[in-house]
């Protein structure tokens, strides 16, 4: 016959198995989320900069040159249509878009830099801010202007 103190401390064993269970779990959901949110970030900047890309390949210079907030009929200030197919047009040092594709990306606060990269010629910074996803050519290789690399100089 068993007596009364036999069973003691069995409650508190699976109470701890429980615990640490659920303390597995809440790790395991922290970690998911983690990737999750460092996985899907910039996913709509990215799908805007991949958009940009299909766009040049299709050759519909008007929609593309609308990503980047101007209109042949209201153009940017120090942008026109004009530069913009000099810059991106068939006869542009990026006339075969077909092979571009995105290179490294660079998060920062206010949006996504994109190295775009083409089978010839010098690979081209493209910025895409997070608030209306307009396009751009990045302003600095990184995200604080103080930590840009040396210019032509070197210094």
């Amino acid at each position: 016959m068993g007596g009364y103190l036999d069973q003691y401390g069995a409650g508190e064993e699976r109470r701890e198995r429980i615990v640490k269970w659920i303390a597995l779990g809440a790790a395991a959901a922290a970690i998911l989320a983690l990737a999750l949110y460092f996985s899907f970030r910039n996913h709509r900047e990215t799908q805007q900069a991949k958009l940009f890309l299909e766009l040049l390949r299709k050759q519909q210079y008007r929609s593309a040159y609308q990503l980047w907030g101007c209109t042949p009929e209201q153009p940017c200030r120090d942008y026109n249509f004009d530069r913009f197919m000099e810059d991106w047009g068939p006869e542009s040092g990026h006339g075969d878009p077909s092979a571009a594709r995105i290179g490294s990306t660079r998060t920062c606060s206010g949006g996504v830099i994109y190295t775009i990269e083409f089978a010839q010629g010098e690979p081209v910074l493209l910025w895409v801010e997070r608030r209306d996803r307009i396009l751009s050519f990045a302003p600095w290789p990184v995200c604080n202007p103080r930590m840009a690399a040396p210019g032509p100089g070197g210094s």
